[in-house]
């Protein structure tokens, strides 16, 4: 839908309420689009990397072959 400049001012809280119901809204100046009212999406919450450190250590042998593992997988 697309409202002009003075059409959006004296019914915002309407526009709102379209928005809010999903509609995009245009408001033109001079009837050339210069805004657009859409809804908004909050922000999901992003994984915040390093909040566990020093809850463990990882040990030196990591990387190291298992010999259970070897000796059941190689035989």
């Amino acid at each position: 839908m697309e409202f002009n400049v003075h059409e959006a001012k004296t019914h915002f809280s309407k526009l709102l309420a379209k928005v809010e119901a999903g509609e995009e809204v245009i408001i033109a100046k001079a009837g050339k689009p210069v805004a657009k009212l859409v809804p908004f999406a909050a922000e999901k919450d992003q994984p915040r990397w390093g909040t566990a450190k020093g809850d463990f250590v990882v040990p030196d042998d990591f990387n190291e072959p298992w010999p259970e593992f070897e000796e059941e997988f190689y035989g």
